[in-house]
């Protein structure tokens, strides 16, 4: 038998425990050109919200009683597909849930020299993909502007910073709270560090000019940004974490801004470049590996926790990566 967490109600508002619910399934036995795997991490990421809503958006939602969406690590244990053998280890969508059956082509290795093998999952994965794009494809940053990121601690902002400061520019992190901003100066090797819990963003950010804006957030920390914009600023619109819970998101934008400060404003999905993952994961490897990318993970334990996990990542809770360690009984 295989536990599994779904979707029990579309949260409104901030979600509840209330939303999700904790079953067990029979283990599918997978079909031509697939895979089973025995999942051993799942991931906690931000973008899950947007897929419990029904709006439209760039995926398809969840609909209730579906799987909760989540990349994952597993091993394989049976494959009908000859790019995978039982025993490897392989990161996908696998969902919140305790076996997976899995279309090899959507698949990757897990590199056999990845320790620990979860950083496939942020630093030279996903989040690190993301991270990478976003600000050296989107962002384009040249050396000596100034790199300003929000929700900069974390799973892609932590790396965001430090892949401006490999590119030569100043990197300033928003955060909340003082241990979160003290990581981002002393593990993550940014210049300076805001807590919007206590600073006043828009004071905090006198004196600066900002090059590049690697926007995670939205909302009011945004509108502080904005003000101190620089003539041909580019803005990497990563996520609007700030938005995610409201019931009426507002937009927290003037377009004329544009046009006073000449800037550029651009969004993206880490997926309109899987065709150089392989490139982003060789460099992401490359820098992990030296030492000039540092990550931290915030591990749970045990797939009933996920929802737990999941509500306290979006109350910024997580000191890291925020990771789900699934429970070794099975049956």
């Amino acid at each position: 038998m295989s536990r599994r967490v779904t979707l029990a109600a579309r949260p409104v508002g901030f979600p509840q425990n209330s939303d999700f619910a904790l079953d067990e399934v029979e283990i599918e036995a997978p079909g031509p050109g697939e895979v089973l795997v025995d999942v051993l991490w799942t991931s906690v990421d931000p973008y899950q919200r947007g897929r419990m809503n029904e709006a439209r958006s760039y995926a398809a939602p969840l609909q209730i009683g579906d799987v909760i969406t989540a990349l994952g690590i597993g091993e394989v244990v049976e494959s009908n597909d000859s790019r995978f053998s039982p025993g490897e280890l392989v990161v996908g969508q696998l969902g919140w849930q305790e076996y997976a059956v899995a279309r090899a082509g959507t698949l990757r290795p897990v590199p056999s020299g990845l320790d620990p093998p979860t950083l496939a999952l942020h630093a030279v994965g996903m989040t690190g993909f993301t991270a990478y794009f976003g600000l050296l494809d989107v962002g384009r940053p040249r050396p000596g502007d100034t790199v300003v990121v929000s929700a900069a601690a974390g799973a892609v902002g932590q790396i965001v910073g430090q892949l401006a400061k490999l590119a030569g520019c100043r990197a300033v992190g928003i955060a909340g709270g003082p241990e979160k901003t003290r990581d981002l100066t002393e593990v993550y090797g940014y210049d300076s560090a805001i807590d919007y819990k206590s600073d006043d963003v828009t004071a905090a950010l006198d004196g600066e000019h900002v090059d590049v804006y690697f926007d995670n957030c939205g909302g009011a920390i945004s509108q502080a940004v904005y003000r101190r914009l620089n003539l041909g600023a580019r803005i990497v619109v990563c996520g609007q974490i700030a938005q995610y819970n409201a019931e009426r998101p507002e937009p927290t934008f003037q377009p004329g801004l544009l046009i006073v400060f000449r800037a550029r404003m651009e969004g993206f999905l880490v997926s309109d470049y899987a065709s150089r993952f392989d490139e982003a994961a060789r460099r992401l490897a490359h820098w992990v590996a030296n030492g000039d990318l540092r990550w931290r993970e915030d591990v749970t334990d045990g797939l009933a926790n996920a929802p737990r996990a999941f509500i306290g990542m979006l109350n910024g809770e997580n000191r890291g990566k925020a990771l789900v360690k699934v429970a070794r009984s099975r049956s």
